[in-house]
């Protein structure tokens, strides 16, 4: 029986799987079909791809900025140029702000720290229960795994689903309003824009990025990622997945109008839903561990909104299972 079991292969999930793998053994699942959590990448053809998730890494913490900076030093990670048009008339634009992204997707990081670690992917967790100090984890697929200790980093509304039971703390009982968000994957007729990304001024749409200007392939097509509000997301997207089309024209008929663009052929569109994208509202601890039944949580919604968040909440959770 191997000592971890960790669900979830977001930053998160492989940054405290990368630590504990030094001294424990461990497995990593995941009910995604690859890497990444919010920082999922997806492929439109073999080579090109959209970052449907989280868009860039701007680091602040001095502890992240040293990690980002060696991850650009072994070229997982790299800046992103061009031309950023700031229109959001409700913040103040930071000229001096940094935008990394993954060399091949944004879910480069979580790839580069899962490199050695056993993954399983399309395995979703629908129970737990502790017997005799072993956790017993059901699949959805019917398979029973046992483990010595538990680490979730799902969003807090499955987390609490699953484990509300074995959680004394009572940062469980919190009420964690967690923030949605709809991607919408759009490729069209070739234009060569001179644009790297949008970020509006709208009730809608509140992002858009030109995938092509991250220089990751050479393509026929533009391709764009459209990003929602959160304000709009909360209210549509309990319906997002009946309303799939109509909600991705309501996206791109936005783009067009506040960017001026000609709108040009359309030859793919995408809708994903994200239904607990992130928590706006940090809670007073950074993870959880219980080392009576060894169970850990951690994940961005921990710490705050950011990508950087999800991380910070794995290395506060490592140094608590050393203790």
């Amino acid at each position: 029986m191997k000592d971890f079991c960790i669900i979830g292969s977001g930053i998160s999930g492989a940054t405290i799987a990368n630590i504990l793998s030094k001294k424990y053994s461990l497995d990593v699942y995941d009910k995604a079909r690859g890497a990444g959590g919010r920082s999922s990448n997806k492929k439109f053809n073999k080579e090109e791809s959209f970052d449907h998730g989280v868009q860039y890494i701007s680091p602040k913490s001095v502890s992240f900025k040293r990690f980002i900076n060696n991850l650009i030093t072994k070229k997982i990670v790299k800046k992103w140029q061009g031309k950023h048009i700031f229109l959001n008339t409700n913040k103040v634009e930071n000229k001096k702000h940094l935008k990394i992204i993954g060399n091949k997707g944004n879910n480069s990081i979580s790839k580069y720290l899962l490199k050695n670690i056993s993954c399983t992917f399309n395995s979703e967790l629908i129970k737990i229960s502790n017997k005799d100090k072993v956790w017993e984890l059901d699949f959805y697929d019917g398979t029973k795994k046992f483990y010595k200790s538990l680490i979730l980093t799902c969003p807090f509304p499955q987390l609490k689903k699953l484990s509300k039971k074995y959680i004394k703390h009572s940062f469980i009982k919190q009420k964690v309003k967690m923030d949605a968000n709809i991607t919408v994957m759009l490729v069209t007729k070739k234009t060569r824009p001179n644009i790297s990304s949008y970020f509006f001024s709208d009730q809608t749409l509140g992002w858009a990025a030109y995938e092509n200007s991250k220089k990751r392939f050479k393509s026929d097509y533009d391709l764009w990622t459209l990003q929602s509000t959160y304000k709009w997301a909360n209210k549509v997207i309990n319906k997002n997945k009946v309303n799939k089309l109509d909600n991705a024209k309501i996206l791109i008929n936005k783009f067009f109008e506040l960017t001026n663009l000609k709108k040009n052929k359309i030859f793919h569109i995408q809708n994903h839903g994200w239904k607990y994208s992130s928590n706006p509202k940090p809670l007073s601890i950074k993870s959880y561990w219980d080392n009576t039944t060894r169970l850990g949580v951690c994940a961005d919604w921990f710490v705050g909104s950011r990508l950087e968040s999800g991380w910070l909440s794995a290395k506060d959770l490592s140094l608590k299972i050393k203790k």
